[in-house]
C-alpha cells in the first residue's frame, strides 16, 4: 500500500517496491490494523521518530531554526539524548571550519591560532610540510652523503696511508653525527609544520558532540606536559594543544546530560565559552608545563542542549541557567501520555524503530505489540496513560528479541514478550523476590489466619513492590500528661507524619482517652528504610486492632493513604504493589477506589488476587477485620 500522506521533509524512499511494503501509522485503520511491525513505515528524520514530546518537539525546531541553547529537564529515558540529536539534524547547516594551531616565534608559550574553510586545514598543513622538509633536508643529505663518500674516494684514486683513510672514515661518521644531533636541538621542519587542531573536511552536516561527564580537560581543552621542555629538547608548545568537546562542536550541538553533575567552575566556564563564542586553550593541571601555554582563542559557536531531572536545577550555575533562559529554552519533558489511539499509533511506530535500530532482532507480531502497549500501560502507574520512560521499554523489546532470535523464530511472539518480562526484571524487583523468599522463610510474612495488631501493608522499592508487614502494641503511656505514637524502622518524613496524622483518626473514632497510652508502631525489618504515606491506612487498622483487641486478617494486604476524617486517598505503584501480594502469597487486596483503573495486570496474574476497592476506613474494616463489628458501629456514629 503506497503511502498517502506527504512524506517527512527531506526524506525520500528507498525505491517504489518499499515504499509499497512500509505503512504510515497514521494511515491504519485502526491501531492495531497489521500483521507484524515489519509493515510500519520507520521516518528518516530524527525529530518524527520522538514518542510523545509533541511541545519538545516544537521548541527544539525553533530552537534550531534560531540556534537557541535549550535545557530539557525529565525523568531518565524520556528522549532528552534524541531530541539533542535531532536538533543536530534540524541545525541550519553553516560553513564548517577547520581550525589551526601555528607556533609563535615570539612567545613559544602563546600559540596562534588559523581560522580556515573546512578541507584547507589538511591542505596548509601538508604544505608547510614540504616547504621546510625540502632545502635544508636536501642539503644535509647530500653533504652527508660526500662526507661518507670522501674517505672511500681518497682511498680508490690516491695511495695515501689507509690508517689515515680509515682515520678519515672515522671524522666524517662523527662529523654527520653531530650535524643530525644539531637538527634535533634547533627547530626543524617539524616543529615548524601547524597543527591541526579541527578538521572538518568530511563532515556534511553540524556536528553533535555529547559531552556527559565530561572532566575539565575534555570539555574546554588542554595542554600535554611536556617532562623535556628545557634545553630544546622538547615537544613545542602549539604541537601539545588538545582541543575540547566544545570546539569540537563548533558549528553544531553540544549536549550534556546531568549538567548539574559538572563542577560549577567548569559550569562558569561553559557559560563563558557561550557567550563569547570562541575560548582560549591552556593546561588544567597547576603541576603541567601545560599550564604555561595560553592558545589565542579557539572558535566554539556551539549550541548548548543541556539536560537532567529536576534535582540538576539546584546544582545548575545561575548564571548558566539564566543564559539559557534569556537565549534559548526551557522544556519540561512529558514522563507518561494518554492512552489513546493515536498514541497507540506512535508505540506501534516505537517497537518497529526499535527493531531497525538494533539491526540484530525480527520485527514483532500483533500480539506481541499488544503484550508491550500492556506493559507500557502498567509502567506509567496511572489511569489510562502510557509510559514515555521509553529506554526501559526499548530495553523490553530487545530481551524478547534476543529471545525470538534464540528460538528460531521468524516474527517475536507474544510469549516471548512475556518471558522477557520474567527474565529482565529491575535490579529493585529482583529485590524485592529476594525480600519476600527471606521473609517467608523465617514466616516474617503471614499471609494465612488472624493476628491481633499485625497487618500486611504495601511498598515500593524502586519500581518494584513488596509486602511491608506492620505491627502495632499498646501500653500504658509514660507520660503524666499525654500519650505518644511511638514509631520505629528508618522511617522518612513524609512516612512519620503519615503515622503522626493516624493519631487524629484514633482519637476521633475511639471511645477512650488515648492520652493514657503509648502507641507502638513497628515497620518490621525495613533496613532500605520507609518513605512516604501509602502505608497510613496500613498503621490506622493496625493500631485500632491493637487498641480494641480485634484480629486482623493475614490473608490480606493493604495500601492507601487516610486522611484525618478517614477519607482513602490515591497512592503510586498500585500495580508493582498488586504484584507483590501476588508473589507473596496473598488472596486479597485492599487499595483506594481512585486507583481502580491503575491496577494493570495480565489475565494470569489477575486470576490470583481478589481486589476490594475501599473509600474510607469503614470500608477497610470490613473486608481486613471481620470481628470489627464494634469497631464499625463507632465508625458509623461519626459524621
Amino acid at each position: 500500500m503506497a503511502r498517502e500522506n506527504k512524506k517527512d521533509e527531506g526524506e525520500k524512499t528507498e525505491g517504489e517496491d518499499k515504499r509499497k511494503k512500509r505503512r504510515d501509522v497514521f494511515k491504519l485503520k485502526a491501531w492495531d490494523d497489521f500483521k507484524t511491525t515489519e509493515e510500519i513505515y520507520v521516518p528518516k528524520i530524527l525529530a518524527n521518530q520522538i514518542i510523545g514530546q509533541d511541545e519538545a518537539v516544537e521548541v527544539i525546531k525553533k530552537a534550531a531554526a534560531q540556534r537557541r541553547h535549550v535545557l530539557l529537564i525529565g525523568e531518565p529515558g524520556t528522549g532528552k539524548s534524541l531530541l539533542g540529536q535531532a536538533m543536530a539534524e534540524l541545525l541550519p547547516m553553516k560553513e564548517m571550519q577547520d581550525i589551526l594551531i601555528l607556533p609563535n616565534r615570539e612567545d613559544e608559550n602563546n600559540p596562534k591560532v588559523m581560522v580556515t574553510k573546512a578541507g584547507n586545514g589538511i591542505k596548509i598543513v601538508r604544505k608547510a610540510r614540504i616547504s621546510n622538509a625540502g632545502e635544508p633536508r636536501g642539503l644535509l643529505f647530500i653533504f652527508s652523503f660526500l662526507m661518507l663518500l670522501y674517505p672511500w674516494i681518497l682511498y680508490w684514486l690516491t695511495s695515501i696511508d689507509p690508517v689515515i683513510i680509515a682515520a678519515q672514515m672515522l671524522v666524517s661518521i662523527v662529523l654527520v653525527s653531530v650535524m643530525i644531533l644539531a637538527t634535533k636541538l634547533v627547530k626543524t621542519e617539524t616543529k615548524q609544520v601547524p597543527r591541526l587542531l579541527i578538521n572538518n573536511a568530511d563532515v556534511k552536516k553540524p556536528p553533535f558532540i555529547e559531552a556527559t561527564g565530561a572532566h575539565a580537560g575534555a570539555l574546554l581543552g588542554d595542554v600535554k606536559h611536556d617532562p623535556l621542555q628545557s634545553g630544546g629538547l622538547g615537544t613545542p608548545a602549539h604541537l601539545r594543544v588538545l582541543p575540547g568537546l566544545i570546539h569540537k562542536a563548533n558549528k553544531g550541538v553540544l549536549f550534556i546530560d546531568e549538567i548539574g553533575t559538572m563542577d560549577i567552575k567548569v559550569q562558569h566556564d561553559l557559560l563563558t565559552a557561550m557567550q563569547n563564542r570562541k575560548m582560549h586553550i591552556t593546561g588544567r593541571s597547576e603541576m603541567s608545563s601545560g599550564a604555561m601555554v595560553v592558545t589565542e582563542p579557539v572558535p566554539c559557536d556551539f549550541v548548548l542542549v543541556a539536560a537532567g531531572n529536576v534535582e540538576v536545577l539546584k546544582r545548575l550555575h545561575p548564571a548558566l541557567r539564566s543564559r539559557i533562559q534569556g537565549y534559548g529554552y526551557e522544556v519540561y519533558m512529558n514522563d507518561s501520555v494518554e492512552d489513546s489511539d493515536r498514541e497507540r499509533r506512535r508505540l506501534v511506530q516505537f517497537v518497529a524503530q526499535e527493531v531497525v535500530k538494533d539491526g540484530k532482532i525480527p520485527h514483532f507480531e500483533k500480539n506481541a505489540v499488544r503484550e508491550i502497549l500492556l506493559e507500557s500501560k502498567r509502567r506509567a502507574g496511572r489511569k489510562g496513560r502510557l509510559t514515555l520512560r521509553l529506554r526501559e521499554l526499548g530495553g523490553l523489546v530487545r530481551a524478547a528479541g534476543d529471545l525470538a532470535v534464540e528460538r528460531g523464530h521468524a516474527y517475536v511472539k507474544r510469549e516471548d514478550v512475556a518471558d522477557a518480562l520474567a527474565i529482565s526484571r529491575t535490579l529493585e524487583e529482583q529485590v524485592a523476590d529476594k525480600y519476600v523468599e527471606r521473609r517467608r522463610e523465617y514466616e516474617v510474612i503471614k499471609t494465612k489466619g488472624e493476628a491481633v495488631g499485625r497487618v500486611n501493608g504495601l511498598a515500593v522499592i524502586g519500581d518494584g513492590g513488596i509486602v511491608l508487614p506492620i505491627v502495632s502494641e499498646v501500653t500504658a503511656a509514660e507520660s503524666k500528661n499525654e500519650g505518644r505514637v511511638i514509631a520505629t524502622g528508618r522511617l522518612g518524613d513524609i512516612a512519620k507524619e503519615a503515622v503522626e496524622n493516624v493519631s487524629a483518626i484514633v482519637k476521633k473514632y475511639m471511645g477512650r482517652n488515648i492520652r493514657n497510652y503509648d502507641i507502638h508502631v513497628q515497620f518490621l525489618q525495613t533496613y532500605e528504610g520507609v518513605e512516604g504515606d501509602s502505608a497510613s491506612i496500613s498503621v490506622a487498622v493496625a493500631v485500632l486492632s491493637a487498641i480494641e483487641d480485634v484480629p486482623v486478617r493475614q490473608d490480606v494486604a493493604l495500601t492507601g493513604s487516610i486522611d484525618v476524617r478517614g477519607e482513602i486517598l490515591p497512592v503510586g505503584g498500585i500495580t508493582p504493589k498488586v504484584e507483590a501480594a501476588i508473589e507473596a502469597g496473598v488472596k486479597e487486596v485492599i487499595i483506594p477506589k481512585a486507583n481502580k483503573e491503575d491496577v494493570i495486570l495480565d489475565r494470569e496474574k489477575a486470576n490470583k488476587i481478589k481486589i476490594t476497592y475501599a473509600e474510607n476506613i469503614r470500608d477497610v474494616i470490613e473486608r481486613a477485620m471481620p470481628k470489627g463489628k464494634k469497631i464499625l458501629r463507632r465508625l458509623r456514629s461519626h459524621p
